[in-house]
């Protein structure tokens, strides 16, 4: 397995493990603003599960990214000057729509009020959802990796030590890094 899959799948486990913790508090967060802690005493928010959810994710999405910033991609640093903290917000605010669709149509159009179906909606199908589309946008936009420029070299095979690049570099020393090989 080559290196970059090999990075690619560390940081989607330490991704999965943040998101995992962050989606436990929210999940425990919501069936008690909505479902309540004790039989028979009304919950919180128990008719207004949509602002439940997103109440449960917001604190949520203070621990995702802690997570994820200091965890998860802890080796990509960030080129945003507020620590991609706004565009982290912006992506989970978009990707959150996924989850309260499911829920908005379990519950206004099929009926179904009831912890199983509202989890289920929610934080099953709407969790799969998001993920995915999160993991993605988080890797791409929010913290990205700084490009090597030894990857781009090496990964066509060619060592940019040898042939023409080292004749360029013994006669080019203003350069600070390798120019890139001539086309074959």
């Amino acid at each position: 397995m080559s290196n970059r899959w090999q990075r690619v799948l560390a940081e989607a486990g330490r991704f999965l493990a943040v998101g995992g913790l962050a989606t436990l508090v929210a999940l425990l967060l919501f069936n008690v603003l909505v479902h309540g802690v004790f039989p028979g005493v009304p919950a919180l928010l128990g008719d207004r599960p949509i602002w439940a959810y997103v109440l449960a994710n917001t604190v949520g999405m203070g621990i995702s990214y802690h997570g994820s910033r200091h965890y998860a991609f802890r080796d990509r640093p960030s080129t945003h000057a507020d620590g991609g903290l706004t565009a982290f917000v912006a992506i989970n605010v978009i990707t959150m729509l996924l989850p309260i669709a499911c829920l908005t149509i379990s519950r206004d159009l099929l009926g179904l009020d009831d912890p199983v179906s509202d989890n289920i909606a929610a934080n099953v199908l709407g969790l799969v959802l998001g993920l995915g589309a999160r993991f993605y946008l988080f890797r791409t936009f929010v913290f990205r990796r700084p490009i090597n420029l030894n990857d781009l070299y090496l990964a066509d095979g060619h060592d940019p030590v040898e042939g023409a690049v080292s004749e360029r570099l013994a006669t080019d020393s203003s350069r600070s890094v390798p120019a890139p090989p001539a086309a074959p």
